[in-house]
Formats: structure tokens, sequence, C-alpha cells
């Protein structure tokens, strides 16, 4: 075990996500010593370089399994997750992801790919100032809090990305194999919330008729689990 791998296990950040100020902290010395440490920790096999300043623990030193989305959120703080990676993460859709998708809140698409934790895709979206995260949990994973979309903020960020028009429930039904009941367990403060979020009329014109389709389809006998 190296000396830097014992310095972060001593300090309780095996299972943590590592910045380079943290590391700084941890073994103290000249930018070089550090460095140094790194590099031999790397070459080792007991650390792991995520992107250029951000490392994890190699598998076999950590205290706990890393979950994907705190790598999301390293690789862009202030990300949060989304799309159909939040969708099957909520148990919406029985599909496997394979990429972990995000909404950035930058202005470019960015994409890593890491052998530990696949595939990251960062996805700017027109959403208005301050509503970045309407909708969106602080979920805790682990040692880590991470940022994830309610599953209606996931499916309007999903709509948003893709340009996707309104084409009745079966898009979503079928077409994404979302059971019906979890859009009936909506409730009425789900939309509400996210009126206010997206910049783009056909979102929110989406967002409108999904709200009618879903009173509708109650109307006619399909029952929520959940009240408005």
């Amino acid at each position: 075990m190296t000396a830097l791998v014992k310095e972060i296990s001593k300090a309780g950040l095996a299972g943590r996500v590592l910045e380079e100020r943290q590391l700084a902290e941890l073994v103290g010395g000249s930018a070089a010593r550090r460095y140094g440490l790194v590099n031999r920790a790397i070459k080792e096999g007991a650390l792991v370089r995520i992107k250029r300043g951000t490392y994890v623990l190699a598998a076999d030193y950590r205290t706990e399994p890393v979950h994907p989305f705190a790598v999301a959120q390293s690789l862009l703080p202030g990300s949060y997750i989304s799309f159909e990676t939040a969708l099957s993460y909520h148990g919406w859709i029985p599909e496997s992801v394979f990429t972990t998708a995000s909404v950035s809140p930058g202005r470019k698409t960015l994409e890593y790919a890491t052998e530990a934790f696949g595939s990251f895709a960062f996805h700017p979206l027109a959403i208005h100032q301050y509503r970045l995260l309407t909708s969106v949990d602080r979920v805790v994973l682990g040692k880590h809090t991470v940022l994830v979309a309610q599953p209606l903020r996931a499916i309007l960020d999903l709509v948003a990305l893709r340009k996707q028009p309104w084409q009745g429930l079966e898009w979503l039904t079928s077409g994404m194999r979302i059971d019906e009941t979890h859009l009936f367990a909506l409730n009425r403060a789900d939309f509400t919330a996210l009126k206010p979020v997206y910049k783009h009329k056909a979102v929110n014109a989406f967002l409108d008729q999904l709200g009618d389709a879903l009173v509708s389809g109650k109307a006619t006998g399909r029952r929520s689990s959940r009240h408005d």
C-alpha cells in the first residue's frame, strides 16, 4: 500500500471521489511531491484517475463501491442526473442504461469515457434562470450526495433534448415502456412545479398535453394511487 493510499484510508476517504485539493490537504508538501505520490499510486494500480485532478481508489482499496452518479457529479459539478438514467434509477423504465446522462449547467455537450465507471454524457438545455434544479432531489448514495431528477422532470428533459412533439401517451407507454401506473401516480403539484422551467414552448405544450391526457384517463376510469 502506497503512502498516499494510507493517508486516504486513514482520513476515512477510501470510498470517496477525491479532488486535487483534498489530496493536497492530506499529504501536504510541495506540488511536485504530491504529483509524485499520485503518479506512483496510479502506476501501482492503487489509484484511478477519472480525469485530470479527480481520482478514486482502485476497487481493492475502497471501503465501499463508488456509484457512477457520484463520478458524474465530480466530472461536472453543478450538473444533475436525468433523462433515461434517472428514469431507470426510479424504476420507471425496464432497460439498463449504459451511459450515465446528466443535464449540464454549461452550453456544450460533453462526453467522457472511463474504464472503471463507463461512459458519461452531459447535455445543456434551454432552462430559465434559477430553475435548473426544480424538481431535482438530493439523494445520498454511500458517502456521496448526488442530484437526481424526479421522474417527470427527467421525461421533460428528454423531450427538450430530443425536441420530441406530443404523440400521445403511447410514446411513453409503448415507446419508452413506462408503466402507465407511474404516469397516473403523478399529481397536479408535479406539473405545476415544471411550468416555469423550460424556455421552449414545445416542451411546455408537451407538459400541458400530458397533464390533460392523464386527467382524461382518470376520468374514464384509470385511477392513481395518489390524489390530486
